[in-house]
């Protein structure tokens, strides 16, 4: 880039038009509700508010390993939350979610009910309340939480940086993609090596650590995600293939992925969620 068409920040930063790019609608400088609008609510204690990304598809598929479990508590309803219709900035979302990003959860199931957002927030709290997917022992418990704990401080780089400056932004920006590339590859290396010594993140036991982390990086390596597996040479680890493939044929991550899904083939796509048999009658293509 010459030195003429370099950006020169201005003193002080203001909001005076959209950043263009897929996503520019979402994003705004302040926060709080821009409309009211109650949330609804359905039979069961859990209520669930998000959409089929990465960050909502771990909250479903914990919902579904914990059914599968045995747990009729973990009966839940999914709500629908249309991000780029701004539903996330609705006054009864707010209230839930101040931070207005899905998922975010309701527990009815307390006095007063318990709120609970940030995905990794909803693993930990769903894992503690059933007992399941977290080992109690210090040691596991702990290695467990130090992998679901890098994969919140990691994804946004993978997300918010390489997803967003290779898939999403109006210009394509050499700088950029090569800076997030080279961090999403070296992720990709972490995780490798991890997986090469034990058989899932937090050793022998799938846990949320895992539920944490595949939605982002199991379907990166899939291909799902960013249409990037040819450009970061996802199958050259290997290791990380053998646990992405493990994970994607589980029947609960399955299902976990169509809930909320508004993109996809039809048969993959079920818009709520309120009882297990809506995955036989309900998806978007017998609608």
């Amino acid at each position: 880039m010459s030195q003429d068409n370099e950006y020169v920040p201005p003193r002080v930063w203001k909001w005076e038009k959209e950043s263009g790019g897929q996503f520019a609608s979402i994003n705004r400088p302040i926060a709080g509700p821009t409309h009211d609008k109650a949330l609804p609510v359905g039979k069961h204690p859990l209520q669930l508010y998000s959409l089929a990304t990465p960050n909502g598809v771990k909250a479903t598929i914990m919902l579904e390993e914990l059914l599968a479990l045995g747990h009729t508590g973990a009966e839940y309803d999914a709500w629908l939350i249309k991000i780029g219709d701004g539903d996330q900035f609705g006054s009864g979302f707010v209230e839930v979610n101040p931070n207005s990003k899905i998922p975010a959860l309701m527990d009815h199931s307390t006095t007063p009910p318990t709120r609970v957002f940030e995905s990794g927030s909803i693993l930990l709290y769903l894992a503690e309340k059933f007992g399941e997917l977290l080992p109690r022992e210090l040691a596991g418990r702990t290695e467990t939480l130090n992998w679901l704990f890098w994969q919140m401080g990691s994804a946004p780089y993978l997300g918010g940086g390489f997803g967003h400056f290779y898939a999403y932004a109006p210009t394509k920006i050499e700088y950029a993609i090569d800076r997030f590339a080279m961090e999403a590859k070296r992720q990709l290396d972490v995780l490798d090596r991890r997986l090469g010594e034990t058989r899932y993140l937090g050793g022998d036991d799938y846990t949320i650590a895992d539920i944490a982390t595949w939605p982002w990086y199991g379907q990166l390596a899939l291909g799902r995600v960013y249409d990037a597996g040819e450009f970061l040479q996802v199958q050259t680890y290997e290791n990380v293939q053998r646990w992405a493939s493990d994970i994607d044929a589980r029947p609960t991550v399955k299902r976990g992925r169509m809930v909320n899904r508004t993109f996809g083939e039809p048969e993959e796509q079920l818009h709520e969620r309120h009882d297990a048999s809506d995955f036989e009658t309900n998806t978007q293509d017998k609608r």
